[in-house]
């Protein structure tokens, strides 16, 4: 058990044994006799989440159990994971997988199981922040050394440079990565997504030669990691900060290393209980009580020690030397909202497909 673990164990017992205070737990936990059988039955959760999410969620699953057994000691939770593709993931709940939370990195995914009727439909007002516990953003992984000397998004698109990355059909991260070096082409070329302005020719452009430099599309994002780290594929990876900063102290030690694009997208990472899942398993208040957690802040730090950003400004701002401030942008502020990206990009026959066919 390392020292990190057990200082940060013993912060959230702390901070978690004091959470029956906050003023937010009236409208999270339920009715009081189903609180008071939680207090005395032992729970398994089951967290449905995105790929490159479960080196956070390993920790913060042990650090919630620890606190949650302290708090109740007649109980225990258990916390199993699940991680694939975001899209991929919300459509095994929708098919029935049984997850207790979800923990996505895009609206859209949980808007399907708000649809399903599996989620409720202000999911966003039941957590602070919209539900957002944590953001990121796209970085570019290189070889040691940067042997192609790739120093933003447009050298991906030169002549002789290989890319790897995921597939936007199945992974929220890849669709990020495509969009990550779409809005830098608007923003570098001056060109708009909008139906009143010229098409953004220049941006096509460079995106199609983009897109021909793309030597393999994985199911997701750390299937693209392996590929690049381990089956030693292609010459850059497009891959979240979090991903590439434990491909280079962990995955790929001594082997790899970190470009910070000029002009990035700010990713946005949802999570939810499932509730008609936690309600017939009788975990209602301990999804709630796993989700409310991520706020506390050890957890936050966690997440920065983890290479995630915070929702918390403090925390983020004691982490600026690995977290550092980048120039980013809201997808939705580029190109309409998810619906509408999801309805005129990555849609069979839409602007990804078209501008990755290749001639």
């Amino acid at each position: 058990m390392s020292p990190r673990f057990l200082a940060i164990s013993g912060a959230v017992t702390a901070v978690i044994l004091l959470a029956g205070c906050s003023p937010t737990q009236a409208t999270q936990d339920g009715d009081p006799a189903n609180q008071a059988a939680s207090t005395n039955q032992d729970v398994d959760l089951l967290n449905v989440s995105y790929d490159v999410s479960r080196d956070f969620y390993r920790e913060y699953n042990t650090l919630f159990s620890t606190a949650y057994k302290a708090k109740y000691p007649g109980s225990k939770v258990a916390v199993n994971q699940s991680h694939g593709g975001s899209s991929k993931q919300a459509l095994s709940v929708a098919n029935g997988l049984q997850a207790d939370v979800v923990t996505f990195n895009q609206n859209t995914d949980m808007n399907l199981l708000v649809e399903k009727g599996l989620v409720a439909s202000d999911w966003q007002q039941a957590l602070p922040n919209n539900a957002v516990p944590y953001t990121s953003t796209m970085v570019l992984l290189v070889r040691t050394g940067n042997p192609k000397n790739i120093q933003d998004w447009q050298d991906l698109a030169r002549t002789g440079v290989e890319v790897v990355m995921p597939n936007p059909k199945t992974s929220g991260t890849a669709r990020y990565a495509f969009l990550g070096a779409y809005g830098y082409g608007l923003h570098h070329f001056k060109e708009s997504m909008s139906m009143k302005e010229p098409l953004p020719t220049q941006t096509n452009a460079y995106i199609k030669d983009l897109l021909a430099n793309v030597v393999t599309y994985d199911n997701g994002a750390r299937a693209a990691t392996t590929s690049f780290t381990q089956r030693m594929l292609g010459d850059v990876l497009i891959t979240t900060e979090n991903e590439a900063h434990l491909a280079v102290k962990e995955f790929a030690k001594g082997r790899v290393e970190i470009v910070y694009p000029s002009y990035s997208i700010a990713i946005n990472n949802p999570v939810a209980v499932v509730k008609t899942v936690a309600d017939k398993n009788g975990s209602t208040d301990a999804a709630n009580a796993y989700l409310k957690g991520l706020w506390d802040k050890p957890a936050q730090q966690l997440m920065a020690q983890m290479y995630l950003r915070p929702s918390d400004k403090e925390v983020l701002a004691a982490n600026k030397n690995t977290l550092p401030n980048i120039d980013t942008f809201e997808p939705v502020a580029v190109f309409g909202s998810w619906e509408q990206i999801m309805d005129t990009i990555f849609v069979d026959g839409g602007l990804y497909d078209r501008l990755a066919r290749r001639q």
